[in-house]
């Protein structure tokens, strides 16, 4: 088991280093080309954050591994709410200034909703993976028409600042842009093959290895630009991040994996993991919205965001050892 070892722990690597350069030359790309920062901040971005788990799940769905597919994608959205906003708001409380993520809250909190009724019959047919990609696109175009008719979101603030500070020419970020995508495939194929050869050495199920180590691994960007932006005040770019990457995770990588090979839904899935998904979703909307002012997540919510991540990995966990 120690070459897949070695796969799992080379492949996030060069996934975490080719998913910050894919979204850095995509930003800057789409920055020279004139759009507008918030709709950087809501598309390209969001996009990019979710390019690891995209391609991760396109893969195992190809090999005709489904539990690393779905558990990739929902384990993803679960870590990116409870560790990685939970540890950003004990270093720093996020505030939530932007008018823009106030409206994509209780959006994300319903297309959660509409996920989890989708897959209680236990099976996620081609049909079902083609309604989840055209609600993403009508999504897209709803971020694409926000995006331009908001000029001074806060949230578009935020991203203008980032990218003023990470400026380069575009020869240059067409070429990360280039080098970050051909990356991103070979360590997806590295990693999943390191994946599903240690699930099947184990004895453990692809999905609950997509649902820890490859979820964890697949949101170390996220985690990394979350604690980054917060510590630098930029409350609205961490909240964000995390929004958009939620939002292609439950729509774009599931449905693409879905479109690529059907797949059955094990109970566990809806009754455990997407409960969980679902729970935390909506506590991320009551902390985040701010129905009397401001919407913020203080360090006591981020504390209770870390404690339940801690919790739902341990029952997993105890899932695999226990008797």
């Amino acid at each position: 088991m120690v070459l897949p070892s070695l796969a799992v722990v080379f492949g996030l690597a060069l996934l975490v280093w080719s998913a910050d350069r894919f979204v850095e030359g995509a930003a800057a790309t789409a920055q020279h080309l004139g759009m507008p920062p918030l709709l950087i901040g809501m598309v390209i971005i969001g996009f990019g954050t979710s390019a690891p788990e995209m391609v991760v799940s396109a893969f195992a769905a190809l090999q005709g591994n489904p539990g690393l597919a779905l558990g990739n994608a929902y384990g993803s959205n679960i870590t990116n709410i409870a560790l990685i906003l939970g540890l950003t708001a004990i270093i720093s409380p996020i505030a939530v200034h932007s008018g823009v993520l106030r409206k994509e809250l209780p959006i994300l909190t319903a297309v959660t909703a509409f996920a989890l009724i989708m897959l209680l019959d236990g099976e996620l047919t081609r049909l079902d993976a083609w309604v989840y990609l055209l609600v993403f696109c009508t999504l897209i175009g709803w971020s694409i028409w926000e995006g331009l008719r908001e000029r001074f979101d806060a949230f578009g603030v935020e991203v203008t600042q980032e990218l003023q500070a990470h400026r380069m020419p575009l020869s240059r970020a067409l070429l990360w842009l280039a080098v970050g995508l051909v990356f991103l495939i070979l360590s997806s194929r590295l990693l999943v093959w390191g994946a599903v050869e240690i699930a099947h050495a184990a004895g453990v199920s692809d999905l609950i290895i997509g649902l820890t180590i490859v979820a964890v691994g697949t949101s170390l960007p996220e985690l990394a630009s979350a604690i980054i932006a917060a510590r630098k005040g930029e409350h609205d770019l961490a909240l964000g991040n995390v929004i958009g990457s939620n939002m292609f995770n439950t729509l774009a990588v599931v449905g693409i994996a879905g479109a690529i090979h059907p797949m059955p839904v094990p109970p566990e899935v809806v009754s455990r993991d997407m409960l969980v998904m679902g729970l935390l979703t909506l506590s991320l909307f009551v902390f985040g919205y701010g129905f009397r002012g401001p919407g913020r997540i203080n360090r006591l919510e981020g504390l209770l965001l870390s404690i339940a991540y801690v919790g739902y990995t341990g029952y997993l966990v105890s899932t695999v050892f226990g008797p």
